[in-house]
């Protein structure tokens, strides 16, 4: 009785391991799995891009610079604009001016102007008077008087005139200026006519066409 339960049991274990082992369908084909496949894209799907060598960068060409404008005539008379810098030498002084082509005169401005005699002849001693600023004393012969009357009065002003060295840009030259105090004015200097005369044209468009000179 025992070998029949041992032969039962060992058969049907048997059984179980065919049945696992064999086909699981019906027929005698084998099932096979297929392993999937990456689909890969073909040479025309991919975008071929050709790089091309970029151009340098080119700095845009800077427009002409306009010629400087003149500063002399071709006659080589100086070219004078409505102010203009002035140095004196005797100063050592660099100061504003008007130029006025319309004034006789010019004039230079001066406080504590006292006439005196020397050696018989008449003298005026003065301190220039700009910026605000009140330089040393200055004494200087007179060459003669000039009568000057305002625009805005019937009274003229008698007014000693003196010779001065001045430059103005190269022009080193002496010229005549009247005495009287300024100081309250833009301008401690005004270039008139009996200046600009011989050496220069004025034209009033302009402004400081000449060169600064401080020393």
């Amino acid at each position: 009785m025992k070998h029949w339960k041992i032969l039962s049991i060992a058969l049907f274990a048997g059984s179980l391991v065919a049945c696992s082992s064999g086909p699981q369908n019906s027929g005698d084909e084998e099932i096979k799995f297929e392993q999937p496949v990456m689909e890969q894209e073909t040479e025309e799907s991919v975008e071929e891009v050709v790089e091309t060598e970029e151009p340098k960068a080119v700095e845009d060409e800077k427009e002409a610079e306009a010629a400087p404008a003149p500063t002399k005539t071709d006659d080589g008379k100086l070219i004078l604009g409505e102010q203009e810098w002035l140095f004196f030498p005797e100063f050592k002084s660099t100061v504003r001016a008007r130029v006025d082509s319309g004034a006789t005169t010019s004039s230079l401005s001066a406080v504590e102007v006292k006439q005196f005699e020397r050696d018989g002849k008449k003298w005026v001693k003065f301190k220039p008077a700009y910026d605000g600023k009140v330089g040393k004393e200055i004494s200087l012969p007179i060459e003669r008087f000039a009568k000057v009357k305002q625009s805005s009065s019937d009274d003229a002003d008698k007014r000693p005139v003196v010779v001065v060295w001045i430059q103005l840009s190269s022009l080193k030259e002496k010229t005549e200026f009247t005495l009287v105090d300024r100081s309250h004015l833009d301008f401690p200097v005004l270039l008139g006519r009996s200046f600009v005369r011989d050496v220069a044209i004025v034209d009033v468009s302009r402004k400081y066409v000449q060169p600064k000179i401080t020393k």
